[in-house]
């Protein structure tokens, strides 16, 4: 149908009648020394790469959103938690850098894992010998798409493994669905962070974009890190489709290839669009809550960690323990028995001395 369409567009386009298949006919002219085999499989990469230079985009607007916030924030304390247990001071903004530096990661992983992408069967013809083809068209084939693309096309090394090897598609749902779970998981700490107002953390608030419920008044529900989500667990099923599909091919054709890219293009699109609406939607409308941050640094018995250096392990476990007994925040009771001086402890709680924060290394 493809080979009929394109005639037609070229008989209008030289001023003929649709369907005078005497000028130009679909399958002799138009799929002259082509198969299927090699043509789809060649458009489909063609299609993804593209593709994944608009989630790219996206995904470094995003960064460029999360870095933002840790600059906005790089001097506020808060506690980090290993295992949702109070664990050693942090700055907020340390946390969304961090966010900003893992979604990094996965840009650079889409890059590499794109390259196979880049090697195409198109001159294989039906399974690889390139039957019907003339001499030096795949060659110039590649070249041209090299051209018109702006991407290092080049033909396989082996086209008889190339015409039914899914390895192009496996390697970019993969670094597609790496990339959901670390926006899964970047979406799932904002969810709890914002968590209550005040019968949760409550550390940051999320902007309201809707009323959250029909009969509890006043709530409203964290949607669009929700929505990412949602998106990342279709991504993440999405490939498991790609991985069914690629595994259950047989011999010298992979029958199964269209499902790989339409699983990696729906990916792609939802992925593109999601963090777009995560960005404009949520993060950049991301407030702090520093009050219920220095509330939780004055409680927590976590801090303690800090004062091992200077009244040795031992005391500082008898401290803790007195904490957790007398419900008193570690600095509280330091304040009591008077172990540090207001100015050591002003000093102790140095966002620098607490959380080896350099400043340098987010600029």
């Amino acid at each position: 149908n493809t080979n009929e369409v394109m005639a037609n567009v070229a008989l209008v386009l030289t001023g003929h009648k649709l369907g005078d298949y005497d000028v130009i006919e679909p399958h002799g002219d138009l799929n002259m020394s082509q198969s299927t085999n090699d043509s789809y499989p060649t458009a489909l990469k063609a299609a993804i790469f593209a593709n994944n230079d608009k989630l790219v985009a996206e995904a470094e607007l995003l960064v460029s959103a999360l870095r933002a916030k840790g600059n906005e924030y790089i001097d506020i304390l808060k506690m980090g938690r290993t295992e949702m247990q109070d664990a050693v001071p942090m700055t907020l903004g340390q946390e969304f850098h961090a966010f900003a530096a893992g979604l990094e990661t996965e840009i650079d992983f889409l890059r590499m894992a794109e390259q196979p992408l880049f090697s195409i069967n198109m001159g294989a013809t039906a399974i690889g010998s390139g039957l019907n083809a003339p001499e030096g068209y795949a060659q110039k084939t590649a070249k041209h798409l090299a051209k018109i693309t702006d991407k290092p096309i080049v033909m396989a090394d082996d086209m008889f493994a190339a015409t039914w090897d899914q390895h192009a598609f496996v390697v970019e749902s993969g670094a597609l669905r790496s990339m959901a779970i670390k926006l899964s998981k970047i979406s799932s700490d904002l969810i709890l962070l914002s968590s209550g107002p005040r019968a949760g953390l409550g550390e940051i608030n999320l902007p309201a974009m809707q009323p959250g419920s029909s009969i509890m008044p006043g709530k409203v529900n964290p949607v669009i890190a929700e929505l990412m989500n949602l998106v990342s667990f279709r991504v993440i099923g999405n490939d498991l489709s790609v991985t069914l599909a690629a595994r259950n091919g047989q011999l010298q054709l992979n029958a199964y290839e269209p499902l790989e890219a339409i699983a990696i293009l729906d990916s792609q699109r939802l992925m593109t669009n999601a963090m777009r609406t995560l960005r404009l939607k949520c993060v950049d409308g991301i407030t702090v809550n520093e009050d219920t941050l220095a509330q939780y640094i004055q409680r927590t018995v976590g801090i303690v960690t800090a004062l091992v250096p200077i009244i040795g392990h031992e005391r500082s476990d008898e401290l803790a323990a007195e904490a957790y007994r007398s419900n008193k925040g570690i600095l509280e009771i330091i304040r009591e028995k008077k172990i540090l001086s207001e100015e050591q402890i002003d000093e102790m709680l140095n966002p620098k001395a607490l959380t080896g924060l350099d400043k340098k290394q987010y600029k």
